[in-house]
């Protein structure tokens, strides 16, 4: 019955409570709303919570909800939570790696800083000179922890073509690195 309701007697509907409506409105748009986190957080389960948070409030404010058009309405409403989680992510990573640094500060010498300052350089100059796609693959694999199923998935390559531009990267990064890879 549900299925024939255009979206504004749905969401008239949904106003006045009724479930039906809400699990018919989560039918026809949870997909589009995933498709659009997961090309934004190229996680599933990001993307998953993602949709979650927009349904969940899409129910918990039906009745103060103003929606003229729904479509409209919940893409908008997942294009903001999507932005806010990045936000959040960024801010996050800011601050874990403020963290970090205090930690090295207090827990090494000046030397140390400076040798980490002068290794954390060297490195970003070798992967200028890796080729772009080897470089990408190597910073989402090392900086950014993802695996090499993700990385596949998000760069549209094999496994195996990800595992081959990480060795790639760590050749030359050992070639280029010998001077800080010393036993001092």
């Amino acid at each position: 019955m549900y299925k024939r309701f255009t979206d504004e007697q749905l969401v008239e509907s949904l106003r006045k409570g009724n479930e039906k409506s809400f699990e018919e409105i989560y039918l026809r748009y949870w997909y589009r709303l995933y498709t659009i986190a997961y090309q934004e957080t190229g996680t599933k389960e990001e993307a998953e919570e993602l949709v979650q948070d927009v349904f969940e409030n899409l129910w918990y404010k039906r009745e103060e909800s103003l929606i003229k058009h729904l479509r409209a309405y919940l893409i908008v409403s997942m294009k903001h939570r999507v932005m806010n989680y990045i936000k959040s992510a960024i801010t996050q990573r800011k601050y874990q790696e403020y963290l970090i640094f205090h930690e090295i500060q207090q827990s090494y010498g000046t030397d140390e800083i400076v040798n980490f300052s002068d290794l954390s350089r060297a490195v970003e100059e070798v992967m200028k000179k890796l080729p772009e796609k080897t470089s990408q693959v190597f910073r989402l694999s090392r900086f950014e922890n993802q695996s090499v199923k993700d990385i596949a998935e998000k760069l549209s390559l094999t496994e195996k073509g990800v595992e081959y531009h990480i060795t790639q990267s760590l050749k030359v990064l050992k070639d280029h690195l010998k001077y800080y890879n010393s036993d001092n």
